[in-house]
């Protein structure tokens, strides 16, 4: 398997896989979401990766940019949204592998923070950990009984130490329809 950056001729290959991963039938807006995210300009810089196996798509992740308001301090941030594995190839760790490639990528650009909205039993085991006991709030509230699932990860710099405030996301992205659980 090799993990890197998409391709445009790739697109349809990737929202097949979002389509598969979330069920076509039950929640179409994933491969939409993703569709638009990477139309939206106010999402660059986006880092878009596929992984690759046997010549074909069999994973996708995107990071898109971020911005924390509420704060003096200018911080370089992304959030990953969304992660998806073909059914047929899920459990074998290859999210995973997508997760620390994008995050490596984004330490070297010197992204210094990383968040995400996602299962509080498995994004901890690529580092994130609870945003909002760090001080950061998500684009829109989430309830206390899922406060978990909003996580953050610091790449570069002390921002989790000197900084909190509310995350801003891109223009499609910081739509409510996003933030439900």
């Amino acid at each position: 398997m090799k993990i890197r950056k998409s391709v445009e001729s790739e697109r349809k290959e990737i929202l097949n896989i979002h389509n598969q991963a979330f069920g076509e039938d039950k929640d179409p807006e994933i491969a939409k979401l993703v569709d638009d995210l990477l139309n939206d300009i106010t999402a660059t810089p986006i880092l878009s990766l596929v992984a690759i196996e046997n010549e074909r798509v069999i994973g996708h992740i995107l990071y898109t940019k971020a911005t924390i308001t509420q704060t003096e301090l200018a911080i370089s941030a992304q959030i990953l949204a969304p992660l998806a594995i073909h059914p047929d190839e899920q459990k074998k760790g290859i999210g995973e592998k997508l997760i620390n490639e994008g995050i490596r990528q984004l330490r070297d650009h010197g992204t210094e923070l990383v968040f995400v909205l996602g299962h509080p039993g498995y994004y901890p085991r690529c580092g994130f950990s609870p945003a909002g006991e760090k001080g950061f709030e998500a684009p829109y509230p989430i309830p206390e009984e899922h406060a978990a699932a909003w996580m953050v990860q610091a790449l570069n710099g002390n921002a989790l130490e000197t900084a909190n405030g509310k995350v801003q996301c891109s223009d499609i992205l910081n739509e409510p329809q996003h933030w439900r659980e």
